[in-house]
């Protein structure tokens, strides 16, 4: 209810590294749009921050006090992506980076080991637009799940095991690579901006992810996640432009998607860039759609947000700084709120609290157990660089950091 920064790490100066874009070189600093952190209950109860940085490096942290507790993994360029932990006690990591590789690592060595990667530009038949990894691998059963920025799907079979010596071990195989674009969808956009820079979803066999090009998709893997060879899309859509947010599915199967603005072309404008979709209605799926064309980030509009989903309600924040709940059933809107824009992390709601931050260094909580209410807000922080990072929220601590160059922990005052 009062939080405080608790720590920073680093102390003094910042994450920060050189890297090159179409834009040109410049310096990089903190973390970025997809960068959110893991936080990971260990042995005795310690927590442990595991976050990747424009530093180029993977970074794991006592969550208590913001101290390493194990060496950094450095990579050859920017570790923007958000990256995952195993779900199945492995101690394994998987992670990206923008030097074209995708790495699975152990953590039971005296430093973080990478033990196999894919190559973003090596691994595929046509790679088009970018080499990084933005999204989280989703690891189902032995297999994980993962979009790459060359447009492209991964389905890989990890073979986790251990060796004589009880170190963890890994044997993966590619076993289907699925392109995240097809000919209409270049046709429609008229450019090779196709990039999937959000994390897979996945219900009942089926993958779901989007694309820079604004094409949905739901792929059927049941039969590869049972080590068989088929595979087959069973969902297309198309949202007129770059959906860069991730997928989120409710417990009846619809899909919430949130799409930007930029290509202004006359598909965005007449379907709207917050949207439910039902995929069992393929020929129309659409549930309802909200237009956010106001301009909030690199001169565009719409949101690169993830949709949060809490009881009946989703909520929705637009890179202008509009943060929307709305029915879930209905799409009307109840209410909206405004911060500053950029506004591009993800809003997070636990327990009845909304928290959402802004690129003007706020970082917001708002009372929404009263859903129909227009909420009373419960606390403002400033930081001195865009919050464009999502924060992870565990028992009374907030994770997150910021452009400038630091991760935080926040909490209440210590008693």
């Amino acid at each position: 209810m009062h939080p405080v920064i608790r720590w920073q790490a680093p102390e003094s100066g910042g994450m920060c590294s050189t890297s090159a874009d179409q834009f040109g070189s410049r310096v990089w600093c903190g973390t970025g749009w997809t960068g959110q952190p893991n936080v990971i209950v260990r042995e005795h109860g310690m927590i442990e921050i595991r976050e990747g940085a424009y530093d180029g490096r993977y970074h794991f942290l006592d969550g208590r006090t913001g101290r390493a507790i194990r060496p950094e993994l450095v990579t050859g360029d920017l570790a923007k992506g958000s990256a995952t932990s195993d779900p199945d006690g492995y101690p394994l990591y998987y992670a990206g980076s923008r030097d074209n590789l995708f790495r699975i690592i152990a953590l039971d060595r005296p430093s973080p080991t990478v033990l196999w990667s894919i190559d973003s530009q090596t691994t595929v038949s046509r790679p088009l637009w970018n080499s990084d990894w933005d999204g989280a691998a989703l690891v189902i059963g032995d297999y994980l799940l993962e979009g790459g920025e060359n447009s492209w799907f991964y389905v890989v079979r990890l073979n986790r095991s251990y060796n004589g010596q009880g170190k963890v071990q890994v044997d993966p195989k590619i076993v289907a690579t699925i392109p995240g674009f097809d000919d209409q969808l270049l046709s429609d956009v008229g450019d090779g901006e196709v990039s999937i820079e959000n994390s897979v979803a996945f219900r009942d066999g089926v993958a779901y992810f989007a694309n820079s090009g604004g094409l949905v998709q739901g792929w059927d893997i049941s039969d590869l996640l049972d080590d068989g060879t088929k595979y087959h899309r069973v969902f297309r859509f198309w949202t007129g432009d770059d959906t860069d947010g991730s997928i989120v599915i409710d417990d009846e199967g619809a899909l919430y998607v949130a799409s930007e603005y930029q290509r202004f072309n006359a598909r965005g404008q007449q379907l709207g860039q917050l949207m439910k979709l039902d995929p069992a209605h393929t020929d129309d799926p659409v549930v309802w759609s909200i237009p956010a064309t106001e301009i909030g980030f690199e001169g565009a509009g719409g949101s690169w947000s993830t949709p949060a989903l809490y009881g009946d309600y989703v909520y929705f924040t637009t890179a202008a700084g509009r943060v929307l709940e709305v029915n879930r059933e209905t799409g009307k809107i109840m209410w909206e709120l405004d911060i500053g824009s950029p506004a591009i992390a993800s809003p997070v709601v636990v327990d009845g609290v909304l928290i959402q931050g802004d690129c003007t260094g706020a970082l917001y909580a708002w009372d929404v157990s009263h859903p129909k209410k227009r909420p009373p807000r419960l606390w403002r922080l400033q930081f001195p660089g865009c919050v464009e990072s999502t924060p992870a929220v565990w028992h009374g601590w907030l994770y997150v950091g910021t452009r400038a160059g630091q991760l935080y922990g926040l909490a209440d005052p210590p008693a």
